[in-house]
């Protein structure tokens, strides 16, 4: 077991190109990559290593979010589709704006911005 977790280590190292200048305000959408380990890969997988006997894959998945909040700490809120949270540093490498033609064509899965918690209209008791 110790293999896939070298494997999964190789895998999260060979993160990509940083935007260093990442301007985001609430209702981007972002594309954040995720490691994961499995025996398994999705027809999304990205970058796949294999382990040494082919009993574990490594590989990276493009998650399509969308910003919920800017923080002053220097990191981001985001959402997903299902409403779930992530907080990450601004300069994550992982953490990349949408380019416009990625907008249009994964349009879809994208989590919608009238649903987005922070920038629905507060309501007023």
């Amino acid at each position: 077991m110790l293999l896939p977790l070298f494997d999964f280590a190789v895998c999260c190292l060979s993160k990509g190109q940083t935007d260093m200048h990442l301007a985001l305000k609430p209702g981007d959408p972002v594309i954040f990559r995720v490691c994961k380990i499995s025996t398994d890969p999705g027809p999304r997988a990205q970058v796949v290593f294999p382990a040494e006997h082919g009993d574990w894959y490594s590989y990276q998945v493009d998650k399509y979010w969308a910003v919920s909040e800017v923080l002053s700490d220097g990191s981001v809120t985001l959402v997903t589709r299902r409403g779930k949270q992530h907080t990450v540093p601004i300069d994550d490498p992982r953490l990349r704006a949408a380019r416009w033609w990625e907008r249009w064509l994964y349009r879809d899965r994208f989590p919608a911005v009238q649903s987005l918690p922070s920038l629905s209209p507060s309501q007023s008791d």
